[in-house]
């Protein structure tokens, strides 16, 4: 007999959101991991928030929700709270009851300064890193480092002479004509966003209005443990390499990296720190000898340190992190940090067998 597709609302429900998800589905335990990180910063939360007044949005949940954005690569905040309405699954994993009002998409860009400031991101990506220290899961003793463009959220046509107040002409996109001029950073810069540089990585490639990501992966599970956000330029990766490194590598530990780093100034800071430098060798003027080189972990870690650039893919497809929605490299630096924690956490349950991208 043939069902009637007519049915009437029901006044109750009486099914909780916990018996919707299910039992083996993989934000259950992705959920356990983030809860058990946030409750360790309850002081860093409490120093950022008056203690009289109004209550907000709890700080929990707008965390929360900011890794669903990344995990479902959600383009916009607006669309995050849209979905966040609708969908019990995002319901559930920010702590929402199935009658609780969603807050408002402004709410996010009302705490853009408190919560999503590379401060407290930092203080996240770190919990989430000690979590793998603790399970055992990283080395201490082998690296890899390297950079990627971001573009800025900036157009070539606000890329004008420093002074200039930018185009004018009818309309609010009036035509801009700069072919044949010679723009540089020292004489140039975005109205828009006034810390992007033009910069290109290599010859034969387009030039672009971008920020500067450096990564250090551990070598053993590829694991994020240090991340840096700078000014695009062509010695930004190797200072800042050289930075990341003085905060992890112990003496004896080795760095993998590609042809960029093959300079002199680099293999001299990684000695001086007690790095051996596995850097891939240029075919002329390279800084890297046979004592380097005639081992055999130099080969293993020349071909480790291209897992690095599954980071990187992370980042810009499923993180969104192809071109940056916010302006200034200062929340810039924030949202990175948070890709790539929520990046460690999916990486963790790949190792431990929980995490399955099909069911999510």
């Amino acid at each position: 007999m043939r069902g009637s597709p007519y049915t009437q609302s029901a006044m109750f429900s009486y099914v909780s959101l916990e018996d919707r998800i299910p039992k083996n589905h993989p934000l259950r335990k992705l959920r356990f991991l983030v809860d058990a990180v946030l409750a360790t910063m309850d002081l860093e939360f409490d120093a950022v928030y008056a203690k009289t007044g109004r209550p907000t949005v709890p700080p929990e949940r707008l965390l929360k929700a900011m890794l669903l954005q990344i995990l479902f690569t959600i383009r916009s905040e607006r669309l995050l709270v849209e979905s966040i309405d609708y969908n019990l699954l995002y319901r559930w994993f920010v702590g929402l009851a199935i009658d609780d009002p969603v807050w408002d998409h402004s709410t996010f860009s009302a705490n853009r300064e408190r919560l999503f400031n590379e401060g407290l991101a930092r203080v996240f990506f770190e919990r989430v890193k000690a979590l793998a220290d603790w399970k055992r899961l990283t080395s201490s003793e082998h690296f890899s480092v390297d950079g990627t463009l971001i573009d800025a959220w900036a157009s070539h046509k606000r890329f004008r002479p420093k002074g200039d107040d930018g185009p004018t002409g009818p309309g609010r996109n009036p035509e801009v004509d700069f072919k044949g001029q010679s723009r540089a950073n020292d004489s140039h810069a975005s109205t828009t966003d006034p810390d992007a540089r033009l910069f290109k990585k290599a010859q034969g490639t387009a030039s672009r209005l971008c920020h500067m990501t450096h990564v250090l992966m551990e070598n053993r599970n590829g694991l994020v443990v240090d991340v840096a956000t700078t000014e695009a330029n062509g010695k930004a990766e190797r200072q800042a390499a050289l930075k990341l490194l003085a905060r992890h590598a112990r003496r004896g530990a080795t760095v993998g990296a590609d042809k960029g780093y093959d300079t002199a100034d680099f293999v001299a800071g990684c000695r001086k720190l007690g790095v051996t430098p596995h850097v891939a060798r240029k075919k002329t003027g390279s800084a890297i000898d046979g004592r380097t080189t005639r081992h055999a972990g130099y080969q293993t870690s020349l071909k480790v340190r291209k897992r690095i650039e599954e980071a990187f893919g992370w980042l810009k497809t499923v993180g969104g992190l192809r071109k940056t929605r916010l302006i200034g490299r200062a929340k810039l630096a924030g949202q990175t940090l948070l890709c790539f924690a929520t990046y460690n956490l999916v990486r963790l349950g790949s190792l431990g067998g929980w995490w399955n991208a099909q069911h999510v």
